[in-house]
């Protein structure tokens, strides 16, 4: 499908205020893209595509996770993080898009994995500090973004962190998982 299409399939599934979201998304997804090596048109297309599914009903997301053998630990956590990988998955069934690098960047865009790739690290961020965003921190870590993909996105996950835990909130394994990979990343550039 074309750049064009997909565009307008995303279109159908979001409000218009989720949408100019995924615009500005993937428009920042392409300049950190551009910035730390990683691939544009990917970028692009994962930052486009990153939402598609994201004001399904729940039992129409539910049945996917079941259906599509996704990790059923997804329904004990927080229904925000459902959308991420059930769109990897929709966008491969019910749009064509095959590219693995992509889905992969559509499924972990929420939680982070450890041993993030550069694509998927960018639409992660990308998601977290598009302009349009407003709350605390968020500034700071786009000001980190300008040098520095894995100090940004540790960053963003420390900030991830400490919302959920301040509202009493679990927090998905993964995530942790991703931030602790993160840190070690980090932590030794520190000491070179």
């Amino acid at each position: 499908m074309e750049r064009e299409a997909l565009l307008q399939a995303v279109e159908k599934e979001l409000p218009r205020s989720r949408f100019e979201h995924t615009l500005r998304v993937a428009e920042t997804a392409v300049r950190l893209a551009d910035r730390f090596g990683a691939d544009k048109e990917k970028a692009d297309l994962a930052g486009i595509l990153h939402d598609y599914c994201k004001y399904w009903p729940d039992e129409r997301m539910r049945d996917w996770i079941i259906r599509h053998h996704l990790p059923s630990d997804l329904l004990d956590y927080n229904k925000e993080l459902w959308h991420a990988p059930v769109g990897a998955e929709a966008v491969r069934e019910c749009l064509g898009v095959t590219d693995p690098e992509v889905l992969d960047a559509i499924r972990y865009h929420t939680t982070g994995r450890p041993n993030m790739t550069r694509l998927e690290q960018v639409v992660f961020l990308a998601d977290y500090i598009e302009p349009g965003r407003r709350f605390p921190g968020v500034d700071e870590v786009r000001a980190v973004a300008e040098s520095d993909l894995d100090r940004a996105v540790l960053m963003a996950l420390d900030n991830t962190i400490r919302f959920l835990i301040d509202r009493g909130q679990k927090v998905y394994p993964l995530t942790l998982l991703a931030r602790n990979d993160v840190l070690e990343r980090v932590s030794g550039k520190n000491s070179s």
